[in-house]
């Protein structure tokens, strides 16, 4: 078996580490298999793996920044979309009353 290059420093030194290649010079790791890439898990306040269109509902009043009320315990949220961490917010929604809105996985569980 050929073990290729460093894809960082080119480097022609690396070496197998479990599942990973490893550059000594560069300390650069990366997956044997691209394929097998870690996914990202995203859990809802219960531990359950949500996805892309799940409905939810909110387990906790929630005060938003720049509005005089507040999102009641309880309300549900259809089709919701997972979206790369920003302050927390994992969850990109659509909740009547407040419009777009972005929500942490950790205030939410799943239907």
């Amino acid at each position: 078996m050929i073990i290729p290059a460093c894809p960082k420093c080119e480097a022609e030194y690396t070496y197998e580490d479990g599942l990973n290649y490893v550059c000594p010079m560069c300390a650069y790791e990366w997956p044997q298999n691209p394929e097998e890439e870690e996914r990202v898990v995203i859990k809802d306040a219960n531990g359950n793996e949500l996805t892309d269109g799940d409905t939810v509902t909110v387990v906790k009043d929630l005060k938003v920044k720049g509005a005089s009320s507040v999102i009641k315990q309880g309300t549900k949220v259809k089709n919701i979309r997972l979206v790369d961490p920003e302050d927390g917010h994992d969850i990109d929604c659509k909740i009547d009353g407040f419009g777009q809105i972005g929500l942490k996985s950790s205030v939410v569980k799943k239907i």
